[in-house]
């Protein structure tokens, strides 16, 4: 079992990879937001009989966000890695995985978007509409502040998601939590140094929800 009396040079260890994956997560979900927040509110506003009705865009736009998120992350990792040496200059570290976690979570969040403002009454739209809103509008004034709430909760279930996507990118390199389960706790059969991990990791997703839940919460309530 781990000692941490004996072993207290790997508390650090443990303190520096909680930052490492605290930081590649969030850099991670404000650029895959900053993409996949428009591409939400496109794959929405082309669909039959919005505001922007496009049907064969939209067809192609969705099946394109349908074939990048059926790609498991593990081989989506590897599969990227040339463009990801190409943006950062290596595909090992943490910043290295932040480009493979963003482009893994953009079409997972366009998705997420897509279903928060689609829950939004038509007939909100057709008021707007009614009265002289145009296309951007009604984005900005009705859609996104009627689905804050939601589109609230979604940040923290792709948070959550890349919490244990960046797991999965320590096995390659990746840097955080995953690094040292896999090279401290796996390779060096130090169970302590696993558990230790899983209990972490337990905690940030633990906190990542309850900061969405009381967020979504307080904006609901504002709303009423």
């Amino acid at each position: 079992m781990f000692d941490f009396g004996a072993n207290a040079w790997m508390v650090d260890k443990v303190l520096i990879a909680t930052w490492e994956t605290i930081y590649m997560v969030a850099i991670s979900t404000f650029l895959s937001y900053v993409v996949g927040l428009p591409l939400g509110i496109i794959l929405v506003t082309t669909s039959e009989g919005h505001i922007l009705e496009n049907k064969r865009f939209n067809q192609v736009l969705g099946s394109i966000v349908n074939a990048v998120r059926s790609i498991p992350f593990i081989i989506f990792l590897i599969l990227i890695i040339p463009l990801t040496r190409l943006i950062v200059g290596t595909s090992i570290g943490t910043i290295a995985s932040i480009v493979p976690l963003t482009l893994a979570a953009i079409p997972f969040v366009a998705r997420l978007v897509e279903t928060s403002l689609k829950e939004i009454e038509w007939g909100l739209v057709e008021a707007a509409l009614s009265m002289g809103a145009n296309a951007w509008q009604v984005i900005s004034k009705v859609l996104l502040p009627e689905a804050m709430p939601s589109l609230n909760l979604g940040v923290a279930i792709t948070t959550i998601n890349l919490v244990g996507y960046s797991a999965m990118a320590g096995i390659v390199g990746g840097g955080g939590l995953g690094t040292l389960a896999y090279y401290y706790g796996y390779q060096r059969y130090e169970n302590g140094i696993m558990w230790i991990t899983v209990i972490v990791l337990v905690v940030l997703v633990q906190l990542v929800q309850m900061l969405g839940d009381t967020l979504a919460a307080k904006i609901s309530n504002r709303r009423r």
